[in-house]
């Protein structure tokens, strides 16, 4: 495949993984989580049957759910305290009425998902009895995968697409969602525009402020319509997108397989308690700073970014998560506690530091 071919690809994937009826399907992004969670379950108990651990196997997935409940809670808590405030005070005359539980339109913060996984392991770890640090570094091992899954499924929805660059990137994407940016329509978008929505409602007029109501089944029906319409809508459209980054996929490498590799690396022996998962903060805040740098922002706050020492609202978040990431290895690493973890069986130090390990069931010090 040449690399003008790859550079006009237009994103035209289908989020819905099953459809059942009417507008009800499974979509992609939701079977992320699902994924996720199961990716974290055995990869915990791997943990907790060959390292140093206080949880019993039987035990990871009571751990799973706590941390699934807050990593939902906190995602969508998250976005709305940290993107979007106006979604506390707005309904709507459809269900779910309180655009705050209206998450099937999207809205889930990494950073808010990370912040309720740390208070699920503190609640867990107080009423179970097993040091909080950890029960933080268990889940923080997984959790890059997860975050890999989910911006993969961010690339399927065409969501938090990135910035602009040039036409011969052999990997360039064209998002069709990007026609929801539009504003003052030039003559030819307009044009486009005209066409577009005569293909999908031939009989419809052409009304006033058109992308409000065509926009969101323009594209729907360029991912999930059929084969004749997909190719009709991408052919009018395309000349019109702009090439972007797949900054969703970039993010997936970064702070996902990065990440992950690094937690891999260094927790092949058992380490203290809170080690992992200062790590976790480190890498990820960091491989996010980096990967902002290629994700558009988000449209109601792109203006923020030169008001703020042109950082990114993802960038400022991530900045106090380094630190504290980089705070908790050099604090923790000199704590008078014995290693924990590990996901390699070392015979040599588990025979030794297991019944250790045990004795400290039902201390709650970090």
């Amino acid at each position: 495949m040449t690399q003008e071919m790859l550079a006009v690809y237009v994103h035209s994937i289908d989020p819905h993984a099953v459809h059942l009826w009417g507008p009800v399907s499974i979509r992609w992004y939701g079977l992320s989580y699902l994924v996720g969670f199961f990716l974290a379950f055995f990869l915990i108990r791997r943990v907790t049957r060959v390292g140093v651990s206080t949880l019993q196997p039987a035990r990871v997935a009571d751990l799973v759910v706590y941390v699934a409940i807050g990593v939902l809670l906190g995602g969508r808590l998250g976005y709305v305290l940290f993107y979007k405030p106006s979604l506390l005070i707005t309904t709507s005359s459809s269900f779910p009425y309180w655009d705050l539980l209206a998450i099937n339109q999207g809205g889930m913060a990494s950073h808010g998902g990370i912040l309720g996984a740390i208070i699920a392991c503190f609640y867990f770890a107080r009423y179970h009895g097993h040091r909080p640090g950890h029960i933080l570094d268990l889940v923080a091992f997984p959790t890059s995968l997860g975050l890999c899954i989910g911006r993969v499924a961010n690339f399927i929805n065409g969501e938090l697409y990135g910035r602009p660059c040039r036409e011969g990137l052999p990997w360039a994407v064209k998002f069709p969602q990007e026609i929801h940016t539009w504003t003052n329509l030039d003559a030819k978008r307009d044009l486009a525009l005209r066409q577009a929505i005569d293909v999908i409602a031939p009989d419809s007029p052409f009304q006033q402020d058109p992308l409000t109501r065509w926009g969101p089944r323009i594209v729907e029906a360029m991912q999930s319509g059929e084969g004749v319409i997909r190719q009709t809508l991408s052919d009018i459209l395309t000349p019109h997108l702009m090439a972007r980054h797949p900054s969703q996929l970039y993010q997936a490498i970064l702070e996902g397989g990065l990440v992950f590799l690094m937690l891999v690396i260094l927790w092949v022996r058992p380490r203290k308690p809170c080690v992992i998962g200062g790590a976790f903060l480190v890498g990820y805040g960091l491989m996010r700073i980096v990967g902002e740098i290629f994700r558009m922002p988000d449209e109601h706050i792109r203006e923020l970014e030169a008001s703020m020492l042109h950082l990114t609202r993802g960038q400022l978040l991530s900045l106090p998560l380094v630190v504290i990431g980089v705070w908790m290895i050099w604090h923790f690493s000199k704590a008078p506690v014995g290693p924990m973890g590990g996901w390699m069986r070392w015979s040599e130090q588990a025979t030794s530091q297991t019944g250790a390990a045990k004795s400290m069931r039902g201390s709650n010090q970090a």
